[in-house]
């Protein structure tokens, strides 16, 4: 359809015009931004004028890291995201038993150790203490552990003799029996390959209903980071905007089990359409923070003998670096600690002497905390840092307990990045943390928590950077990342008419007020949705 906006605060994140009144929308398409009398000016028969009351209207937000079906299925599993304790979290189990039947897994998502006191890993039997009826599967807010219950393990055939995996761990106690928790997806997988797939259409449902929360925070784009079941997940996004339900562009990133079969199809980084793209391989180097398990050059704070965990060595990273790039596919890899981002440089300076630079939009996830060295190091090989802002204000109190004064500074170096030359781009690694890029800017400008604990001042302030540099990491920073800068990130003439509606201007008001800013309208591709 055709439509002109007018009266309206635009901020365009396009440097040759930075602001304007004025758009005019032909079908899916900016053809004019300007002034209003600009667009008076704008032939476009039977086009409605709306009035903007002055709104405030950026470029449809994107989100560079998220499991959109993960996010999915776990806004209908149990929800432990904040449970304050191991009681509380067992509570919510035994609710949901009443209401599935027997045999019947039980999911879940959410739990954090560290947020309970004491701060202990739990236990098989606290879930048994739940239900010995049903299997019980409930993964970590990290993504990084799973807890499960003794009928799982015994399901499983997790024994005191079943070796721990390669890149995994089956934590045991004293007696050398599992407790329940698995450390890391090879471990996890033990039981979660045991777990019934959902439905065809209970995942597209699923997927359909996120999206338009999605929409709804401002969103319009997702960069999707599904790990070992990416293949899947692709159907069910194929799937979905073949019914017509699809309301989010999608920048799909395919797993590195799944390498030689997408060599083998002759799929590129990039290929696709303006709905559903291609992106990078996925590989992930190394654990997270919240389980100790991120890769470090020394040891954790109070752990002498634990450097966390390398789901692969440094030549096999290279190896699939360069089988990556020799078959025109960039990669994108999980690393969290300094080791794994440090490993993960040499990797992409490795292959680039045979492949050429420039050539791939290489980027690595996280990047939590790097060694002084390699910050610039992110510019001179032109590797993007794809982190996620919430990050910084939610684990603070873990990379200072965890990695100490020495390390934090290095910790979400956003400012240190940036400053070298690095290319930023924002997201929020849902379901691990809310994907409201509104809060995650917040966290990227302020460096503090909403209720202001901990750091009411900001943790590591001088890694803040300023609403214009946050804006830009959540739309043509992230859209340069994904393949797709020349049809969105910016409202300028000839891209997609992806643009969100909000109800104050973002680079007017306190920074503590950005997460109160309320979303009004989501346009997508000419069409309101939200």
């Amino acid at each position: 359809m055709n439509l002109l906006l007018t009266n309206a605060n635009i901020y365009t994140v396009n440097p040759r015009q930075p602001r304007a009144s004025a758009i005019a929308i032909a079908n899916d398409r900016i053809v004019a931004v300007g002034t209003d009398a600009e667009i008076d000016g704008v032939h476009l028969p039977n086009a409605p004028r709306i009035d903007m009351r002055g709104a405030f209207v950026l470029p449809g937000l994107i989100d560079s890291h998220m499991h959109l079906q993960h996010t999915a299925m776990a806004m209908l599993s149990v929800d432990l995201d904040e449970v304050p304790s191991l009681e509380e979290a067992v509570q919510r189990v035994r609710m949901r038993t009443a209401t599935t039947p027997k045999g019947q897994w039980i999911q879940g998502w959410g739990w954090q150790q560290m947020v309970w006191s004491p701060p202990n890993f739990p236990h098989a039997r606290d879930l048994d203490a739940a239900t010995s009826d049903h299997p019980v599967l409930m993964s970590a807010k990290s993504g990084h552990a799973s807890w499960v219950n003794s009928v799982a393990l015994r399901i499983a055939g997790i024994t005191r003799d079943t070796p721990n995996p390669v890149g995994g761990e089956i934590v045991r106690d004293e007696h050398g029996e599992p407790t329940g928790v698995l450390l890391e997806g090879p471990a996890m997988s033990l039981v979660s390959r045991l777990v019934p797939p959902p439905s065809n259409d209970y995942a597209d449902d699923a997927v359909a209903a996120a999206m338009r929360a999605m929409n709804k925070a401002g969103l319009t784009t997702v960069h999707c980071m599904d790990g070992d079941g990416g293949i899947e997940s692709f159907k069910t996004y194929q799937r979905v905007r073949e019914s017509g339900r699809n309301s989010v562009r999608i920048v799909k990133m395919l797993p590195v089990q799944a390498l030689d079969e997408v060599i083998d199809s002759g799929l590129r980084s990039g290929f696709g359409d303006d709905w559903l793209r291609i992106g990078n391989i996925k590989i992930f180097t190394d654990g997270a923070l919240g389980p100790r398990t991120a890769w470090m050059v020394e040891p954790y704070e109070g752990a002498p003998a634990n450097k966390g965990i390398s789901i692969y060595d440094p030549e096999q990273i290279v190896e699939f670096t360069t089988k990556a790039h020799g078959a025109g596919l960039g990669i994108v890899v999980h690393a969290i600690g300094d080791r794994a981002n440090h490993e993960t440089l040499n990797a992409i300076e490795f292959s680039r002497r045979t492949h050429g630079a420039g050539k791939f939009r290489d980027r690595i996830e996280h990047a939590q905390v790097l060694l002084p060295q390699d910050i610039a190091r992110f510019a001179q090989l032109d590797v993007i840092a794809a982190v996620q802002p919430i990050h910084a204000t939610q684990d603070m109190r873990m990379v200072d307990a965890s990695w100490g004064s020495q390390r934090a500074p290095y910790a979400c170096a956003f400012r240190s990045l940036w400053n070298a030359g690095a290319r930023l781009s924002f997201g929020s690694d849902a379901p691990v943390e809310t994907f409201d890029p509104l809060v995650g800017m917040h966290a990227v400008v302020t460096r503090k928590r909403r209720d202001g604990a901990y750091a009411p001042a900001g943790w590591q302030p001088q890694e803040c950077l300023t609403v214009d540099e946050a804006i830009y990491g959540y739309t043509l920073g992230a859209a340069w990342s994904g393949y797709g800068e020349n049809s969105i990130g910016s409202l300028e003439v000839g891209k997609l008419a992806d643009l969100v509606v909000l109800d104050r201007d973002l680079t007017a008001i306190p920074a503590d007020e950005i997460p109160h800013a309320q979303v009004q309208r989501v346009m997508i591709g000419g069409e309101w949705v939200g």
